[in-house]
């Protein structure tokens, strides 16, 4: 039986439990799960944290590792499948972003994915990271990037059921109430 809301994102700045939550949450209420991955191995340290990370999970999620495609990877699925965490959208864009895939007037990718909200293939728990809390970025990328990562999480959270804000671990609930 279904208890999460149908779409669940957790943001909150970086190590303040929103991915321990998600996977929390995906173990404890559903049998069938799937992970979707963003990180891409880009060093040594990011190759470990990835093995690290599907360690972790071991054989709890069938690990969907996709960087760029988010819309078609939720739909690609497997059948059966209950709840989907994807792990995250800021990594996601950055993604994006530093593959040319975005920029001010083209969002492909994003406007495909929010479309996939719409109608999601299942319960989705999202984590994103909230990246305007802080100074503001010296260079020009950094700037694009933490203004399309501030409106789409805009976008998400509006497309959401739920949203959380983690602190320190701490869930705040700012809208609606996973069930």
């Amino acid at each position: 039986m279904t208890i999460m809301s149908p779409i669940t994102l957790l943001t909150g700045g970086a190590r303040s439990g929103k991915s321990t939550l998600a996977v929390q949450w995906a173990i404890e209420r559903y049998s069938h799960r799937a992970f979707i991955a963003t990180a891409t191995a880009c060093d040594d340290e990011m190759s470990e944290r990835i093995k690290r990370h599907r360690e972790e999970r071991g054989a709890l999620f069938h690990t969907i590792e996709e960087p760029i495609a988010l819309a078609e990877a939720l739909h690609g699925a497997p059948q059966g499948v209950e709840v989907i965490v994807v792990d995250c959208l800021t990594v996601w864009l950055g993604n994006l972003l530093l593959r040319g895939e975005v920029n001010d007037d083209n969002h492909p990718e994003i406007d495909a994915f929010l479309e996939a909200l719409r109608q999601p293939p299942c319960d989705l728990i999202l984590v994103t990271n909230e990246v305007g809390m802080g100074l503001v970025p010296m260079t020009e990328l950094g700037r694009r990037y933490r203004d399309l990562a501030g409106r789409t999480n805009q976008r998400v959270a509006n497309l959401a059921h739920s949203v959380i804000f983690m602190v320190s671990g701490l869930p705040m609930y700012v809208k609606g109430v996973p069930r």
